[in-house]
């Protein structure tokens, strides 16, 4: 069942660093948190990112204490001058600094394993509020800090990726659902599509909610997630679950699964049920298509292997395309995209393909195709295909696009004609 509490957490996220201000490094980290915090019920009300500097983190973290019932912050908890996070909210919050010698024992154990001394800058990461607890971090030097108040809760995370995301799973979640703040399981379900709009799937969608339910969106290239929450209106995981079902049914070919798995993965997953493999051909893509299969642990059952084909003199001799076609079609349209598949089944000795070529702008394009048009070509042990979609979006926009579409159309494919292509592969 899903468990959380009836009243909705007020959330704020802190990101802390000069870098994210001066446009040095994207803010990653509120993407993040913000799927993984809304996941357990814990939507951010509201974030900031403020410079390294102690006084704007201690004003900020000191208005905040009485009106949120959680705080997140990222970075400035290191060894160096300007990491300041820690001792600000300690003022912040009229707390003194302690120090916490299993942290400095971990410390020490990891500085003696990758053979560097240890000096009394990163003795300082051994410091924590009074009444706050140290959270070990084996991937790094800088422990994070979990405090929990009067039904608050504060999170300290360090800066880098590889450091605060399984920080967050393993030591911070486990300890907001002990103090009652996450949800035991999940805080909502969510329906994954792909082909239909945001608003066409509202109209499919409400009729299906219960009075209480709350319906939200989300959309990224190409992909739009419906979310089906219960909002402390008492409704179980099961309730749910029984509309996204209903939904799923309603949706039809559009339904691409319930949760979050990316669409690279569910090909992957589809290839490796049936023990088929998968070569491609990008042109337009410049190898992100590829990049999305390798993504998928356990990929390599399935993928054979990929060929970036980006001027004509590489579709013809890499992937062996005659002259004649690319002359009489072009590289972008129809017929070159099916020879692109076909093609790399052949070099790559794959049982299935697929193949992207298409104008990405901002140059580019004609008047039958203009920027945006992509052409994706499938081959099969079923037959060939190809397909032209006419895709939004400034360049990096249009290539991430094509990705999912074309894994998309591969997902569809396999889908109707799976009975067909075990037989004509058997």
């Amino acid at each position: 069942m899903l468990s959380c509490n009836s009243r909705p957490r007020q959330v704020l996220v802190i990101n802390v660093g000069d870098e994210l201000l001066d446009g040095i490094r994207e803010n990653g980290h509120l993407l993040w948190l913000g799927e993984h915090l809304a996941r357990r019920g814990l939507p951010i009300t509201r974030s900031i990112v403020v410079r390294d500097n102690a006084k704007e983190i201690a004003r900020e973290v000191g208005e905040a204490w009485g009106a949120y019932d959680l705080i997140v912050t990222t970075g400035g908890i290191g060894p160096t001058s300007d990491d300041y996070t820690r001792a600000a909210i300690a003022s912040a919050l009229g707390l003194k600094l302690e120090h916490v010698p299993s942290a400095e024992a971990a410390l020490r154990e990891r500085f003696k394993l990758i053979g560097r001394k240890l000096s009394e800058a990163d003795l300082s990461q051994c410091f924590v509020p009074a009444g706050a607890e140290a959270l070990p971090n084996p991937r790094g030097t800088a422990p994070g800090v979990f405090y929990h108040r009067d039904g608050k809760a504060l999170v300290m995370l360090p800066g880098p990726t590889l450091e605060l995301r399984p920080m967050f799973e393993e030591e911070v979640i486990p300890r907001l659902r002990d103090v009652g703040c996450a949800c035991q399981g999940e805080a909502y379900v969510q329906v994954r599509t792909f082909g239909i709009g945001a608003v066409p799937l509202e109209a499919i969608v409400r009729p299906f909610l219960k009075p209480g339910m709350v319906l939200s969106f989300g959309t990224h290239t190409g992909v739009v997630d419906a979310r089906i929450s219960s909002a402390g209106s008492g409704f179980t995981a099961d309730d749910l679950c029984h509309v996204a079902r209903q939904v799923r049914d309603a949706v039809g070919h559009d339904f691409v699964c319930t949760g979050h798995a990316c669409l690279a993965s569910l090909v992957v997953e589809q290839l490796r049920s049936m023990e088929r493999t998968v070569a491609l051909a990008e042109s337009c893509t410049g190898g992100l298509l590829a990049n999305s299969f390798t993504d998928v642990p356990g990929a390599s059952k399935v993928f054979a292997g990929s060929a970036v084909c980006y001027a004509n003199d590489a579709k013809v001799n890499l992937l062996g395309i005659p002259e004649c076609l690319i002359a009489q079609h072009g590289a972008v349209s129809a017929e070159c995209a099916a020879a692109m598949a076909t093609c790399a089944i052949e070099k790559f000795g794959s049982d299935y393909a697929i193949s992207v070529t298409g104008y990405a702008g901002p140059g580019g394009g004609t008047d039958a195709d203009p920027v945006g048009t992509v052409y994706i070509g499938y081959a099969s042990p079923a037959g060939v295909w190809s397909r032209r979609v006419v895709l939004p979006g400034d360049r990096r926009q249009v290539k991430l696009r094509a990705v999912n579409t074309a894994l998309d159309f591969m997902r569809r494919q396999l889908n109707k004609y799976r009975v067909e292509d075990l037989i004509h592969g058997a």
